[in-house]
């Protein structure tokens, strides 16, 4: 389980990249970087970390599910996902 800080630190970033994409997108395509470089470091979405929506985990990070590898697994032997075989993990 993620701690809280963690959680809110990566949804605060998200809220700036939300608030910054029109004018990073206008800067970049113009060619200023100086413009770019004043933007605040958290507003590039390169910044944002994937992490899993039920536990908050960070590593093992499944993209086409959204969860980490090992909710993954528990939601599979618990059947929550169709069309999962458990193969030998």
């Amino acid at each position: 389980m993620a701690k809280e800080s963690m959680k809110a630190r990566e949804i605060k970033r998200q809220k700036l990249v939300d608030k910054y994409a029109d004018k990073r997108a206008k800067l970049k395509a113009e060619g200023d970087y100086v413009g770019l470089s004043r933007l605040p470091r958290n507003s590039n979405p390169i910044r944002l970390h994937n992490r899993c929506k039920l536990t908050g985990r960070p590593k093992g990070y499944i993209r086409q599910f959204g969860v980490s590898r090992i909710t993954f697994r528990e939601m599979a032997s618990s059947g929550l996902i169709p069309g999962v075989k458990k193969a030998s993990w």
